[in-house]
């Protein structure tokens, strides 16, 4: 968090949506800064950030159960606009003296608006009588609304769709402007940044690197920083921005787990010993994570195994260093809403392997995680920011556990070298048809299923490998890459000719929807 005030910020309150961090992102857009709060600590937010205006989240919750999510009294006392979302229009509705029921139709998904009565935030987007898809995410409903709204859009199933209290600045909204499920939602989110608050669109990212070194020294302080360099595109950007933010201070180790892509780790030493003035340590520790993986086939088994291996390794090497105060890593808001709630709520862990939640009490350090709260496409415009090749900054991404998610199943040294030759092939094949940049991330996956076939004159029982390819922006969603067949076959053809232990090839055409991992 910052310690001073931006002349012009817009606070979010997160009462525990998965999607808040895009409210976060459409302002972002928009040229505004801002911050999200989790609703516990809201008014302590207020105080500190002295907002321009304030959006409100969705949330799992229900204004009707005791003890629910509120927003502080000092938000609506402050004269600021407000814009809720979601349940964020529910709780100011319950707030300020209307009413929200449950047992109504519920809508999940596509819904359609109709514009009933002109308002200043549909300015250049929305008019009169007019029709509109929005995304509908909600099980209670607004059923009467607080004096001074107006109901200004609704759709078949929420007659308090879109409501409003101009002359207060109040805006609510039953539905979720900030996903691209809402084709108009950005727009009305610009609007009430820049019309209904006259905030300036002037922040860049530039700026944001200024507040992120800023931070990181007074955080750091004197002591010493120790960073989990994997040689990926965030813990590069991280790595780059703390030791702009403390110099010296800062030892990088890259950790080589014998999980990495074929040649990895070579590369990533050659690149940073070439090309920045860092102090790399390059650390195998392959036969350690291999021999506790090998046999070892439950996903988060796997997961929990490298996690604390690597914790121990950092701690070894820090204990070399003479100590060190600080671990950073490149962790993500993709990373956090996958594995902790950030109201402390009842998420689901998806990405145990990040040490999102902190770590363990006998390491006495604390996490720097300057980019925690970007996606990352924001990531990478930071990494432009600090001089970062465009080569590098397109790379896909490649996670902590490597390639023992993409093993499902035991895991052993002959199927590791199955799977890194398959992916350096099919990789090869992707850069040699001009497809990298289009494509989000790609990788093999070595199945845990042997398939008889018959190569040359022989029988075999071999592997099969799985493709997979997705498009995305910031890692929430994805949708597979639609290749032509041809390509697919030049691919195949490749990995089974050139990789012994593989005889068929498969594409995953699955799509990645919020809060779900790829293959475990």
């Amino acid at each position: 968090m910052t310690q001073t005030a931006h002349p012009d910020t817009v606070l979010i309150v997160d009462f525990g949506s998965q999607v808040t961090q895009l409210i976060a992102r459409r302002v972002r857009e928009t040229g505004v800064y801002c911050e999200i709060v989790p609703f516990q600590s809201a008014e302590e937010g207020f105080q500190r950030l002295k907002p321009k205006a304030i959006i409100l989240s969705g949330s799992p919750a229900s204004t009707l159960d005791i003890g629910s999510p509120r927003a502080p009294q000092v938000i609506f006392d402050s004269g600021l606009p407000v814009f809720g979302i979601c349940y964020g229009q529910q709780t100011i509705c319950a707030q300020l003296g209307g009413k929200v029921e449950s047992g109504h139709h519920r809508e999940f998904g596509r819904a359609f608006l109709e514009v009933e009565k002109d308002c200043a935030l549909f300015d250049g987007v929305w008019s009169l009588g007019s029709r509109h898809q929005v995304w509908m995410s909600h099980g209670d409903r607004v059923t009467a609304i607080p004096e001074g709204f107006e109901v200004v859009a609704t759709s078949a199933n929420a007659p308090f769709a879109f409501i409003a209290d101009e002359k207060r600045k109040y805006y609510a909204v039953q539905f979720h402007p900030e996903v691209v499920h809402t084709p108009d939602g950005a727009k009305l989110i610009a609007n009430f940044v820049h019309k209904i608050a006259g905030i300036k669109g002037d922040w860049s990212m530039s700026a944001y690197r200024a507040k992120a070194v800023d931070a990181i020294r007074k955080q750091v302080g004197d002591k010493k920083v120790i960073c989990a360099l994997s040689g990926g595109v965030d813990s590069s950007v991280a790595a780059l921005l703390i030791h702009e933010a403390v110099g010296d201070q800062l030892t990088c180790i890259l950790v080589d787990h014998g999980l990495m892509r074929k040649d990895e780790a070579k590369n990533v030493v050659a690149m940073f010993q070439e090309h920045y003035n860092l102090h790399l340590l390059h650390v195998d520790a392959s036969d350690r994570f291999i021999g506790e993986l090998e046999g070892q086939s439950d996903p988060e088994t796997k997961r929990k195994i490298i996690g604390r291996l690597f914790i121990e390794v950092f701690e070894e090497e820090a204990k070399k260093l003479g100590g060190a105060d600080f671990l950073a890593q490149g962790t993500l808001y993709p990373d956090v809403i996958e594995s902790v709630s950030f109201t402390g709520g009842p998420s689901v862990t998806i990405k145990s392997h990040h040490n999102v939640g902190g770590l363990p009490d006998r390491m006495n350090m604390q996490l720097v995680e300057p980019l925690r709260e970007l996606f990352k496409d924001e990531v990478r415009v930071l990494g432009r920011e600090l001089g970062l090749p465009d080569s590098f900054i397109g790379r896909h991404p490649f996670p902590g556990p490597g390639l023992a998610i993409r093993c499902p199943g035991g895991i052993s040294r002959e199927k590791l070298e199955i799977l890194r030759e398959a992916d350096a092939i099919y990789l090869d094949e992707i850069r040699k048809a001009g497809l990298y940049d289009a494509i989000w991330q790609a990788f093999a996956v070595l199945l845990p299923v042997q398939t008889v076939g018959v190569m040359g004159d022989g029988r075999t029982y071999e592997f099969v490998c799985a493709l997979r390819a997705v498009t995305s922006v910031d890692g929430m969603t994805a949708d597979f890459y639609h290749y032509d067949m041809e390509f697919l076959g030049r691919a195949a053809t490749r990995i089974i000719n050139e990789v012994r232990g593989i005889n068929r090839v498969v594409y995953d055409v699955t799509s990645k929807p919020p809060g779900t991992i790829e293959w475990e």
